[in-house]
């Protein structure tokens, strides 16, 4: 049975904020690129969770289903791949969790081997909130609660979302926290990853019209940060210690 899940807060019925459409396939939006095809229900559970987080649209199937057309790429297991018949085949493992793939499977809906630029914003404070871009769209944006959650956040992300380029902005409405999350930056991530300092000037001034205006306001004034040019910081050079 087909089910198209994607995120649209004014229409019913919803399931967990997501629609729900059961129906013939001509009926069923085009908007779902990604179609997860399994009946492990560890790695369903997973997935959905993690889609749902990105409010990315999907399609579930069955590894015996049709796959529509209009699908870029299928998520499965290892277990089903034989009998999934698609081009773009990605398998959840359990000991990689559901994010790599997520991630891998919306850089394919989206057309992209890889993208030209991400960026990560970041607003420091008692909460951190952090967003992504990756060639100018919001990939996530999210509240963290701690200083080492979020360098681990972004290290993490970074790994898993290949670009030519990348950025890390960082707000700076508290210069300690600021000052604190560059160095540590600096210290772990790759000499070729850029850090700015951005202002935050205004960043936290958002209505419903704002994309993303229902998470956390550290999120969206992360997305803000991570959408303005900032003032780079100079790297240590790889011999300093």
């Amino acid at each position: 049975m087909l089910q198209v899940h994607h995120f649209k807060a004014d229409i019913k019925p919803k399931v967990n904020n997501f629609v729900l459409l059961l129906d013939t396939e001509e009926a069923i939006p085009m908007k779902a690129k990604i179609a997860l095809a399994t009946v492990s229900g560890r790695a369903y559970y997973e997935l959905v969770r993690e889609l749902k987080e990105r409010k990315e649209a999907f399609l579930s199937l069955t590894p015996q289903d049709h796959i529509p057309l209009y699908i870029k790429t299928v998520i499965t297991t290892e277990e089903e791949r034989d009998l999934i018949r698609h081009p773009n085949v990605l398998l959840f493992k359990d000991e990689k969790g559901a994010e790599a793939v997520v991630e891998e499977a919306i850089r394919i809906a989206n057309g992209k081997q890889s993208y030209d630029r991400v960026i990560i914003g970041i607003d420091p404070g008692k909460t951190f909130g952090l967003a992504i871009l990756a060639d100018g769209k919001v990939l996530e944006a999210v509240a963290l609660s701690s200083l080492g959650e979020t360098v681990s956040a972004t290290l993490r992300i970074l790994n898993r979302t290949p670009a030519v380029a990348s950025v890390v902005r960082i707000g700076d409405g508290v210069p300690s926290y600021t000052t604190n999350l560059l160095h540590l930056l600096d210290a772990v991530l790759p000499k070729e990853i850029v850090l700015e300092t951005v202002s935050e000037v205004g960043t936290s001034n958002f209505t419903r019209a704002t994309p993303l205006w229902s998470e956390s306001k550290d999120a969206i004034s992360a997305m803000k940060i991570a959408e303005r040019r900032g003032v780079t910081f100079q790297r240590r050079r790889g011999d300093e210690t």
